[in-house]
């Protein structure tokens, strides 16, 4: 849930997709590449309707928009492009670019002479005020403002720019063929069109007021929304310091800066770029503009709150909290409830974080108390907390926030897991993944490879592999590898669940040491996991005091950060611990604690996880009557969202509780419930089976020997008897009775 949450933080220089520049000192101005552009425009001015295609018309009217906001790129590269959308005007291209560059300065002269015509007449080939009008409009009135040494360098840099298209070294020619063709075939249309690429973003000189503004919203959409598809840390922090030492004081390039550090965990460099960011804002005055007096203060207490998050990031938590106080005092004396909001949130955040920031976060409960905003671990029920994120939901559709509304669809789903719900959690998981993004971003990518999205496929991946389908989980796995890769932001999601989906599977296989190296991996993105999952191994291996000790000192800390899930899952272990070393009795009481936190915070999975090991301290003894009719008030919710092996383990202990309650039985009544008992344990052995877990099937079998053996049906019996062999032999044995096991 904090996942979800730790991407609401304040991006200022993101205003529906569109970066603010307005402190930008560098205007608009001609350059070789815009007069390649031009040529361009007035090729398709003069080629008429018949001689290209409408599809070629189509095609070259979508490439514009790119060229015309994008970064200069190189003449062959621009040649390429061209030749994609229309071959025959490619061709015009380059012969009116080579006549002009090969020629002499007049016809350059004349070229821009002519342009001033496409406005002209009663149907102008441009409008004056559509995209294409402003640009030539722009560059013609650039181009009058140049003295005749500036335009005598412009045609001697438009020569040079020439040249540099069309020189191919010998020497690397086929080489250069041999990887252009590789690199089409896998490169896509899309990309070309729309998607400025590294190659693309290497101008020696400063970008233009409107290339920059373009260059920081295209690359701080992909950040938000697609990772993979923009530039490299190190390649657009080059681009970046390119822009900087042109114009230090351009305060979203330090913004940027600040987003791009952060994807490879820079902790000094990022907040180097945040205070510079907030810095320069204050200092040219770009928020007093917008936002009046207001506008420093504003600016002041958004600097905490992103630094207080900054910190919270990294683990500083400490820190996070004085930053956070100090953006909560500017909030209080500004009257900015919206900012405060904010921080009630990331005090929530630090309380999950931090043992010492309880009492803080207290204090701002009971003001979401006084507010009425609900809370999954104040033990509301599911109705009334889906009642409450429908309210806001409603808001959500309305105003068309499609990103918070991917953001309370993924809480939906953890929140039904949390309660237990797995089909309600599918479902939700499902329609994230389903549903289309509504907002409008740039470079036409889908919002899709969001956080929110990257918690909705965990969680699938998760329900799959519970349910035993282990390819459809790696296969989730996969695609969310290929979305988030290991340096993105949000990879550390994925890879705790494939650390969590190995762990379970190299348990349920009796591969302990398995396990054990998967739990390194566990701890490093998670401690609280680790800690419990090496306890889990160490149990297993038989080694109970240093796994006691460890479950002691983790319910001490979850006690104290009033982690109530992990405290459930502890007490269970704990128990556990209990009736495997002979002490049932010592068990119940802590069986109790367990069932009692549940019930109050409607926890369905672990109180259901707590009835059956209840029902077994009972089995354990000798009342076997009264742990049958525990046991079906807890079957129903488990079999229908219960984990495969949950469901292995309930059918199992049914069985048990039935052999065991008709030893006082009459004959026939006996033989009746015992051929009872081996049907559920053939559905338990189907259970097991599905998630692969050996040592249970091993049980199953050797219960079901005896109770055939108990029954005369001797063929059954030596069946068993042989499965159990085989699997006796393949897999390690610690001393626990095997009839005990649940």
């Amino acid at each position: 849930m904090a996942s979800v949450h730790e991407s609401l933080y304040f991006n200022p220089m993101m205003t529906n997709g569109v970066v603010h520049a307005n402190v930008f000192g560098i205007k608009d101005w001609v350059t070789p590449y815009k007069i390649a552009v031009l040529v361009l425009l007035n090729e398709m001015g003069r080629t008429g309707e018949g001689a290209v295609s409408l599809m070629e018309r189509r095609r070259l009217n979508q490439l514009l928009l790119p060229l015309l906001q994008g970064p200069d790129i190189t003449l062959s590269k621009l040649y390429k492009l061209i030749e994609e959308s229309c071959p025959q005007l490619a061709n015009s291209v380059q012969i009116r670019i080579k006549l002009m560059a090969e020629g002499e300065l007049k016809d350059m002269e004349q070229f821009f002479d002519d342009l001033s015509d496409s406005f002209s007449g009663t149907e102008p080939e441009v409008h004056k005020t559509s995209v294409v009008g402003l640009f030539l409009r722009h560059m013609i009135l650039a181009y009058s403002k140049l003295s005749f040494s500036q335009v005598f360098k412009l045609y001697t840099a438009l020569q040079q720019y020439f040249q540099n298209g069309e020189k191919k070294p010998v020497e690397d020619a086929d080489m250069e063929l041999a990887s252009r063709e590789e690199s089409e075939r896998k490169m896509e249309k899309e990309e070309l069109d729309v998607s400025i690429r590294e190659e693309e973003v290497s101008c020696s000189g400063p970008l233009s007021q409107k290339q920059a503004e373009f260059f920081l919203s295209q690359q701080a959409s992909l950040l938000k929304n697609d990772e993979t598809k923009a530039l490299t840390p190190a390649s657009l922090q080059k681009e970046l310091n390119n822009l900087l030492k042109f114009n230090p004081d351009f305060a979203e390039a330090h913004y940027l800066s600040y987003l791009n550090n952060l994807r490879v965990q820079d902790v000094f460099s990022s907040t180097h770029s945040l205070l510079h960011y907030f810095d320069r804002l204050i200092l040219t005055g770009a928020e007093s503009k917008s936002n009046g007096e207001e506008g420093y203060g504003r600016s002041l207490r958004y600097a905490a709150l992103n630094l207080a998050a900054l910190h919270c990031r990294f683990g500083h938590y400490q820190q996070a909290e004085l930053a956070l106080q100090e953006a909560i005092r500017i909030a209080q004396e500004s009257n900015d409830h919206v900012c405060l909001q904010h921080c009630l949130s990331w005090l929530y955040v630090l309380g999950q974080k931090r043992s010492d920031s309880y009492v803080l976060l207290e204090h701002s409960v009971k003001k979401a108390v006084h507010f009425g905003l609900p809370r999954a671990f104040a033990g509301k029920t599911a109705n009334k907390l889906m009642d409450a994120l429908k309210d806001s939901d409603l808001l959500h559709w309305k105003h068309s926030l499609s990103e918070l509304i991917d953001i309370s669809i993924a809480q939906k789903t953890a929140i039904w897991r949390l309660y237990g719900r797995s089909t309600m959690a599918l479902q939700q998981a499902q329609l994230l993944l389903s549903m289309n993004s509504l907002e409008s971003v740039n470079a036409g990518v889908q919002q899709n490879n969001t956080e929110s999205f990257a918690v909705a496929l965990g969680h699938l991946a998760e329900l799959h592999a519970e349910q035993g389908c282990f390819a459809a989980a790696s296969e989730v796995l996969k695609h969310l590898k290929e979305r988030f890769p290991p340096n993105s932001q949000h990879a550390q999601l994925w890879m705790l669940c494939d650390q969590k989906i190995q762990f379970d599977r190299a348990m349920n296989d009796g591969k302990y040491h398995l396990a054990d190296s998967v739990v390194t991996g566990i701890t490093a993105l998670n401690s609280i996991e680790g800690v419990y999952r090496k306890a889990i191994v160490l149990q297993a291996q038989n080694q109970m005091s240093e796994a006691h000790k460890l479950l002691q000192k983790l319910l001490t800390h979850c006690q104290k950060i009033r982690n109530t899930e992990m405290v459930i899952s502890v007490l269970l272990s704990v128990a556990e611990l209990y009736w495997r070393s002979s002490s049932p009795t010592i068990a119940l009481p802590v069986l109790l604690q367990a069932l009692a936190l549940s019930k109050e915070y409607r926890l369905q999975h672990l109180a259901s996880e707590t009835v059956l090991n209840l029902a077994f301290a009972q089995l354990i003894l000798g009342i076997p009557e009264q742990a049958l009719s525990l046991l079906h008030m807890a079957i129903e919710p488990i079999l229908a969202d219960g984990a495969v092996l949950d469901k292995g383990r309930a059918m199992f202990l049914v069985a048990k509780c039935q052999v065991a309650s008709a030893a006082s039985y009459e004959p026939l009544k006996k033989a009746a419930v015992l051929e009872a008992a081996i049907e559920n344990l053939n559905e338990a052995k189907n259970y097991f089976a599905k998630v692969d877990c050996k040592e249970q099937i091993r049980d199953v079998v050797y219960f079901q020997a005896r109770l055939y053996h108990t029954l005369g049906k001797t063929q059954e019996r030596n069946r068993c008897a042989m499965l159990f062999r085989q699997l006796h032999q393949d897999l390690p044995f610690h001393g626990v009775p095997l009839i005990n096991l649940l």
